[in-house]
């Protein structure tokens, strides 16, 4: 069967080239007219897809090809693109970058999903300049289709037909001029962007709405997405097994299937997570049940905890001063519940949160971990993950594709003799191997700084499921 998928792929140069200001305001002027609008991120950020969302009004997906097969990332994009009228898939970093080899770039995507290119061009500061580099970035890879070019912060009306010149010399279609506008901004702190959870600014998105809709033309980019060739999803060995697994589910257990419930940490402090990832835990039969660590005294009834990554970090004393709900969690830990934490999640998990002004703050004590905030960077990448403890999400000797990215770092020496180390790691960029993360004694809580998307880990999902299940089985039985 064949998909119809009118799609761009919305390149850059280089990061801070300003694709994430086009894109949002491209999403929010695609909206305005009456267009169903589907957006994408390419590699593993949680915020950018953020701002996609409230743009667009709806949850926006990333897709990777080190997180998930590639057979899975396209069959995932033609699943969530195939109703819509046009898809709109963000890049990262520059065109060609990516991870070791180039995975996961922008151009490996643009050729696996056969989209056209549009490449924005940070021209501040530049004339002619722009149309080689434009040049040189279609002659690189004759089999990525650059189709055009945003000329974005323009300074002038000569600067912009200067380069409007150029680009004609080289036949490169020029599909939007864009104006530099300080306005068109958005805070920023030490992860990138500020989380769209705290800061829920429409007014900015709908400027940049306006500011696109008039400087883009919106008529010639859908043209060419529309002229995107026809798409066919790929057979996937991660949807056979998924639905061997729930086929199987649903066999032996046709009355309780669906009743399984997961509480999961959504608020300021914790809102990292990818929607197709979760949208595998409902398959499996999972019910989401969100809860606030920042607000709520109490936990829901469910039957187990996904507690995601975020900013606990911002918050900490917030998180601190509810105590109820850290002995509610700790509680729910001692009883037996499956809890599966990712970064932020998992400095919550253990037993102190020092911030970058060194305040000490108590969190759950769960884990043996204590950690603290830096001012560079720790780590951010992709990395294997190893198990090397039977666990909520599987047994020792499973491999498991995932990435970091972190300015906290686990105090040297702190937990390392009581705790159960979770995770062999290897960064992919140089082979470093190196332990990471913490299983509880009853090996119910797992906590780490890494991140996995679920369509990627079946497995992972799988179990973590068959978790909840089972402690749900042993509550009934008590």
């Amino acid at each position: 069967m064949s998909y119809e998928i009118p799609r761009l792929v919305m390149a850059a140069v280089s990061s801070g080239s300003g694709k994430t200001t086009v894109v949002t305001g491209l999403l929010s002027a695609l909206r305005n007219q009456g267009i169903k609008v589907q957006s994408y991120k390419i590699g593993p950020d949680y915020i950018d897809p953020g701002y996609h969302r409230l743009a667009s009004g709806r949850p926006a997906h990333n897709i990777d090809t080190w997180l998930m097969s590639k057979e899975t990332m396209v069959n995932t994009f033609i699943d969530t693109a195939q109703n819509m009228d046009v898809a709109i898939i963000e890049g990262v970093m520059g065109l060609y970058d990516g991870g070791r080899g180039g995975i996961s770039s922008t151009a490996e995507i643009a050729r696996l999903l056969q989209a056209p290119v549009i490449l924005v061009i940070d021209c501040k500061s530049m004339g002619a300049s722009a149309a080689a580099i434009a040049l040189g970035f279609r002659e690189y890879a004759k089999d990525v289709h650059i189709a055009g070019v945003i000329l974005n912060r323009l300074g002038s009306e000569n600067h912009q037909k200067m380069i409007e010149e150029a680009m004609a010399g080289i036949g490169m279609p020029v599909l939007g001029a864009v104006r530099r506008d300080n306005l068109l901004t958005m805070p920023e702190r030490h992860l990138g962007l500020l989380p769209v959870e705290e800061n829920q600014d429409r007014q900015v998105v709908d400027a940049m709405g306006e500011a696109m809709g008039r400087q883009i033309n919106l008529t010639a980019l859908l043209q060419i997405a529309h002229n995107a060739s026809p798409m066919a999803k790929i057979p996937s060995q991660a949807e056979e097994y998924l639905q061997k697994v729930i086929v199987g589910r649903k066999r032996s257990f046709p009355d309780d299937f669906g009743k399984i419930k997961i509480g999961l940490a959504k608020d300021e402090a914790f809102s990292f997570y990818y929607p197709e990832s979760l949208a595998v835990l409902e398959r499996l039969g999972a019910q989401i049940v969100p809860f606030s660590p920042l607000l709520d005294s109490v936990l829901p009834d469910v039957d187990g905890l996904l507690i995601g990554g975020g900013f606990p970090e911002m918050f900490a004393s917030q998180l601190e001063a509810n105590k109820s709900m850290l002995a509610a969690i700790a509680q729910a830990a001692r009883q037996g519940m499956p809890i599966f934490a990712e970064c932020g999640g998992y400095m919550y998990l253990g037993q102190c949160l020092k911030d970058f002004e060194d305040r000490i703050f108590n969190m759950t004590g769960i884990l043996p971990q204590q950690v603290q905030m830096n001012k560079k960077l720790q780590m951010v990448g992709y990395v294997e993950a190893e198990l090397l403890q039977d666990c909520c999400i599987g047994q020792a000797g499973m491999k498991l594709k995932g990435h970091e990215f972190h300015f906290s770092a686990e105090i040297p020496g702190v937990g390392d003799v009581v705790g159960n180390r979770a995770f062999s790691f290897t960064r992919m960029r140089n082979n470093a191997v190196y332990p990471g993360g913490f299983v509880s004694d009853k090996g119910n809580v797992l906590g780490s700084y890494l991140h996995i998307h679920f369509a990627g880990c079946v497995e992972a999902a799988t179990a973590f499921v068959g978790s909840c299940w089972n402690y749900n089985i042993s509550r009934q039985d008590k």
